[in-house]
């Protein structure tokens, strides 16, 4: 049962993008491999798989449902375990990593339990974790090979995911806090009853153009985000505007 006792929030952290700079260096190499996987799954053995048809399938299954893998599944048949393991199949992840620093001793002075909550594989992000220096810090790690519910793969930003983490950590989703850059996952956060922070540091000119073109407003502040920030190094100072009293 949720815990109304304790004024200590959970806090459910996002990793790329988040907590490191993703789109430096690992996205353009997950891309690639998403691409090459794609196109092979598309192939007829006969007649060449265009760049448009894998973008249209890479992107459409993204906005479709949250994540291109739920897409190759469904219409295509490939396996989870075996989509992940190649599209992260990206060299050495020291070599690729950026990120702030002090990240460990901001993590110190939010209080409340803190818990990994990303749609990359366990193998990866672990290894991002161990180079972040900040796997100590959270009481639980929980990725995409995590997320089913009643048999599925439900990936953020599936409601019925996030209301399987609350039970099973037991906290009631007004004391849990959101850490994204994702507005579709920090959407369905809020909606449950959540409270969002939305980390804007990492997004590149091309999404910002991309948000913008889309839904203007969605690049000052949409009404399901309670507290937009740079970077989480921010978020001490925004405390006020999160923790419930």
């Amino acid at each position: 049962m949720p815990n109304h006792n304790s004024p200590s929030p959970v806090w459910l952290f996002d990793l790329d993008n988040t907590l490191h700079d993703a789109s430096h260096a690992i996205f353009p190499a997950i891309s690639a491999n998403m691409n090459t996987y794609i196109a092979r799954v598309l192939s007829d053995g006969v007649n060449a798989v265009t760049q448009a048809q894998v973008d249209a399938a890479r992107l459409g299954y993204w906005k479709r449902y949250g994540a291109t893998l739920l897409g190759m599944m469904r219409h295509h048949g490939v396996l989870a375990a075996d989509f992940l393991r190649e599209t992260h199949d990206i060299g050495d992840l020291r070599l690729m990593m950026r990120a702030e620093t002090g990240l460990g001793r901001l993590l110190l002075r939010l209080p409340g339990r803190k818990i990994l909550l990303t749609n990359a594989p366990t193998d990866y992000s672990s290894q991002v974790m161990h180079h972040l220096g900040l796997g100590r810090h959270f009481a639980h790690h929980i990725a995409i090979e995590q997320m089913h519910v009643h048999g599925q793969l439900r990936p953020k930003p599936s409601k019925l995911m996030l209301q399987r983490v609350l039970r099973r950590h037991g906290v009631d989703a007004r004391d849990c806090i959101l850490v994204e850059d994702t507005l579709a996952n920090l959407k369905s956060a809020k909606q449950l009853g959540l409270r969002t922070v939305w980390v804007t540091g990492y997004l590149r000119r091309g999404e910002r153009s991309t948000l913008a073109a889309a839904r203007p407003k969605m690049l000052i502040h949409p009404n399901y985000v309670d507290v937009k920030v740079k970077s989480v190094r921010q978020l001490p100072k925004q405390l006020h505007r999160l923790i419930q009293h």
